[in-house]
């Protein structure tokens, strides 16, 4: 499986890289996260030297957390691949189950009456809600909801509506209320389907609809819950549509600062005035992606030359570009990355090395060109903090690209989490576009 050993090596490589940044989820320097307001709450990174899940959550080092996190990129791409073509799978993903990757941003909120805190993962590219729940079997969390305790908790019976529109839902046998099952790496994740009443910084959902996990197999089980921002039918996004038209942007924050916060901001209030949109496309295959019509690369002031066909959108094989908040380096198809690379190498002319799935890699300490992406109505300049890896001493910088895994035939770009940091995204789908506006994600 390439894929996989394209993460083996990326694993390997990147555990001799560490950013400057080098601190355990329990640094004394990691600020108070400032408290939600309004429409707006503070995204953090999930297992980042801040991270609101604890020391535990964390990786033993960045460099582990790196690692870790370029090893399932390969396997979210395949993931998103196949949601883009109606369910086709490629291996890794085992036994024709489809793979969820939890992203690597949460935000706080509270379920229940009275509310209960819990942690959940920011995800544009899935639709599925799913908190784990007090008796879950196999659920890594020691703070999980307890719908015992909640008042206004209520399970989803098996005739209404909203079982038809869970992922794989079913009436288990001598049961009146509705289950429903999917998949994460390779744990089977069951759950109930439920509703309850959901607050999000200063707002209540009062009848929002979620998976309460009863059982996780395997070994990579979520310790967290997932907010899902996709445009389908049970996303957040859907069910909240009367309070926030659909509507929401985030900033989010760079991966290796103790100092920095960034924000997810709900409904149009608070939205940037003027800011350089794009527009946003649908796929009927997957409408829960956002689409985008990159139309090419620019590195330093040269457009490198990308066949057509390397980015055009075709809803029939669902080819193009996504955004994506799960995955950490954008990944594109051969054509385009190959492009990309040779511009840098070209430009840079130093001697090249290769670590792991990063084939750009200096040891010197070089003038990185700018990357500029390129879309219809807009372009977005990617500064150095954007696109390159550095090391622990700084002297080794690593293109923070990568193109899809060889011998698997993906037909997406994914503009992944480290090329958006310290900018404000904004997905307006009433209104089917999609900006961009440079912000430092700085803590209040």
């Amino acid at each position: 499986m390439h894929s996989c050993n394209m993460g083996r090596r990326m694993l390997i490589a990147l555990s001799a890289m560490l950013l400057a940044t080098g601190a355990t989820a329990s640094h004394p320097s990691c600020p108070a996260t400032p408290p939600d307001t309004g429409t707006t709450l503070q995204v953090s990174h999930a297992f980042g030297p801040c991270s609101p899940l604890g020391p535990e959550a964390a990786a033993p080092s960045w460099t582990g957390f790196l690692a870790d996190q370029a090893a399932r990129d390969a396997s979210r791409l395949l993931y998103l691949d196949s949601l883009a073509v109606g369910g086709r799978a490629y291996a890794p993903i085992a036994s024709g189950r489809q793979l969820l990757q939890t992203p690597t941003y949460v935000v706080r909120a509270r379920l229940g009456t009275p509310p209960q805190q819990l942690l959940l993962a920011v995800d544009t590219s899935n639709d599925a809600a799913w908190i784990p729940c007090s008796g879950c079997a196999g659920c890594p969390t020691s703070t999980p909801f307890n719908p015992a305790a909640s008042t206004s908790y209520r399970l989803v019976p098996c005739g209404s509506p909203l079982c038809t529109q869970a992922p794989n839902s079913a009436c288990p046998l001598n049961s009146k209320t509705c289950g429903f099952s999917l998949t994460y790496a390779d744990s089977l994740l069951q759950a109930a389907l439920s509703q309850d009443s959901l607050a999000v910084a200063n707002d209540v959902v009062k009848t929002y609809t979620f998976g309460c996990l009863q059982r996780a197999t395997g070994t990579a089980a979520p310790p967290q819950g997932l907010l899902g921002l996709g445009r389908g039918t049970l996303s957040f996004l859907s069910q909240t549509k009367d309070m926030y038209e659909a509507t929401f942007s985030y900033c989010l924050p760079s991966f290796k600062s103790l100092n920095f916060s960034g924000t997810l901001r709900l409904g149009r209030k608070g939205q940037p005035q003027r800011i350089k949109t794009t527009p946003l496309l649908a796929n009927p295959h997957r409408s829960s992606l956002y689409y985008v019509n990159m139309t090419g690369i620019r590195v330093g002031k040269k457009v490198v030359p990308i066949p057509p066909s390397a980015l055009a959108f075709d809803p029939a094989t669902g080819a193009g570009t996504v955004l994506d908040s799960g995955t950490m380096f954008t990944l594109l198809v051969a054509p385009a990355y190959e492009a990309v690379r040779d511009e840098v190498r070209h430009r840079v002319r130093a001697p090249v090395s290769s670590l792991g799935g990063f084939d750009t890699c200096f040891n010197t300490t070089v003038a990185w060109p700018p990357v500029t992406l390129l879309f219809d109505g807009m372009q977005v300049t990617l500064p150095e903090e954007n696109v390159v890896i550095h090391s622990t001493y700084g002297t080794t910088g690593c293109l923070a690209m990568a193109a899809a895994p060889k011998g698997v035939n993906t037909v997406l770009n994914v503009i992944a989490s480290m090329q958006q940091q310290n900018h404000r995204v904004l997905f307006d789908v009433p209104n089917r576009r999609v900006g961009f506006a440079r912000e430092r994600c700085t803590a209040a």
